[in-house]
């Protein structure tokens, strides 16, 4: 049978408020975030600016992929409401193992007649979170399931192109992106990195300028180029994006 009340799910790093989530019938479920004090849930009990002050004093709170007990008490919660249909839109599988526990919780929530659909969001946080809310704004237009999981979710992922900038090498190091030397010659020439998801879903450098003023200039000159139909500095192969410039979280 046909979903008809479709709702949508996706995790805590779409970035989304609590009141566009309410009212466009999206579902979270919190990543962990790994302290040096213990394990916290994203957006219950910390939140950015906790994290950010962690990082100021020195520590690397790491993330990991949701509890399956919150997956699953969520997905009940979905269905027990009425919903008939699930579309989730997950964190990008390089970087989490999120996609692929939402795959398997899919699979059994068809063992028991119920329909979930999940996409790899190849993003992250404005990415990942314009992605749903343009599928909540589908969905309020009458868009059916078959379309919306065959065509309109796919379209949306394989032309949404985030990147985003930094504005300081220190946490590159610290997650061993890159090493000690060239962070130090980076720091000293202001070197900013523009970083976007490369196709298998890692995050990738894909340019390389001087001073934050450089940096927006960049961003502009690749967006312009992207509609343009042109890759200024992307990877040969890389898919044509519909660019959306990103702060990291």
């Amino acid at each position: 049978m046909t979903p008809k009340k479709i709702a949508l799910l996706t995790d805590s790093s779409a970035d989304l408020r609590w009141d566009q989530a309410r009212e466009n019938n999206i579902f979270f479920v919190p990543l962990r975030i790994l302290c040096e004090d213990g394990e916290y849930l994203d957006g219950v009990n910390i939140t950015g600016p906790d994290i950010y002050q962690r990082l100021h004093n020195g520590e690397l709170p790491q993330t990991s992929l949701p509890r399956v007990e919150d997956f699953s008490a969520k997905l009940r919660e979905i269905f027990d409401l009425g919903y008939d249909g699930v579309i989730a839109v997950m964190l990008s599988s390089g970087l989490s193992g999120t996609y692929n526990l939402a795959r398997i919780l899919a699979g059994e929530c068809a063992e028991q007649g119920y329909a979930m659909k999940v996409f790899d969001s190849v993003s992250g946080a404005l990415g990942q979170g314009m992605t749903v809310l343009q599928l909540a704004e589908d969905i309020k237009n009458g868009m059916g399931w078959e379309e919306l999981t065959e065509r309109r979710a796919p379209q949306l992922i394989a032309n949404t192109y985030p990147f985003f900038s930094v504005d300081t090498l220190e946490y590159l190091v610290k997650g061993g992106r890159i090493g000690k030397v060239t962070a130090m010659a980076g720091t000293m020439l202001q070197i900013k990195p523009i970083i976007t998801f490369a196709p298998d879903g890692q995050l990738q450098s894909v340019a390389k300028v001087r001073g934050r003023h450089q940096v927006m200039r960049k961003l502009v000159d690749m967006a312009v180029g992207a509609r343009a139909g042109t890759r200024p500095g992307w990877p040969a192969g890389a898919r044509h994006p519909s660019v959306t410039p990103q702060k990291p979280r």
